[in-house]
């Protein structure tokens, strides 16, 4: 599954949006434009988030993500984000849109909203300075390549001073392992249906 059973569209919101970007604007106000790494493009669901979030706060972003495995034609067509708030369902093309996007170009998707994303494992991508970073991957128990310190090491040594690294994932290795590669690390309430979260600041 690529979603949390609690829900995946509250919990993108909640790590991603209110502990990532609002919290960088909030520290960052005059820095434009945020560049945001995202390991892990799946449904798209976060760079969706992030693009109408652009939107909404005329901030321009530049937007890097990397799915090895995209979802196929059948599958994202059936998404429904665009539905769960009539405040944003104008926004519901842009959906369909970036997954049709073409791989491993710099496409410009609405005026505050750029975005590159690469058919490409995390092991293998050339990252560039981040701002802000979704760490979107699979459960340690389930993709544990993706939680090692050699891929770890590899994204925080992207990220720029005060960045900000947010995940899903609260558990105490990664924490161990965050903190061991310089970052300052909290433990955060999490969205519906989970305990916690983790937040990592580069210092």
């Amino acid at each position: 599954s690529y979603h949390n059973l609690g829900g995946a569209f509250r919990e993108s919101i909640h790590i991603n949006m209110l502990y990532g970007l609002d919290t960088w604007v909030m520290n960052n106000p005059k820095k434009k434009p945020i560049r945001i790494f995202e390991v892990g493009f799946g449904t798209g669901l976060n760079a969706w988030l992030t693009l109408v979030w652009a939107e909404q706060n005329q901030i321009p972003v530049l937007y890097h993500s990397i799915e090895p495995f995209p979802l196929t034609e059948d599958i994202y067509s059936q998404l429904n984000y665009g539905d769960m708030d009539d405040a944003i369902f104008h926004y519901k093309p842009y959906l369909q849109r970036l997954h049709k996007a073409e791989w491993d170009k710099g496409i410009i998707m609405s005026e505050y909203f750029n975005m590159k994303k690469e058919k490409v494992t995390l092991q293998d991508v050339q990252l560039y300075p981040s701002d802000v970073v979704f760490y979107d991957a699979f459960a340690p128990s389930k993709q544990p390549e993706m939680w090692s310190k050699v891929v770890l090491r590899k994204v925080c040594d992207s990220l720029n001073a005060g960045g900000i690294f947010t995940t899903y994932c609260a558990t105490g290795q990664l924490k161990r392992d965050l903190k061991e590669m310089g970052l300052a690390v909290e433990t955060l309430p999490g969205p519906p249906g989970k305990k916690e979260m983790t937040r990592g600041w580069r210092k």
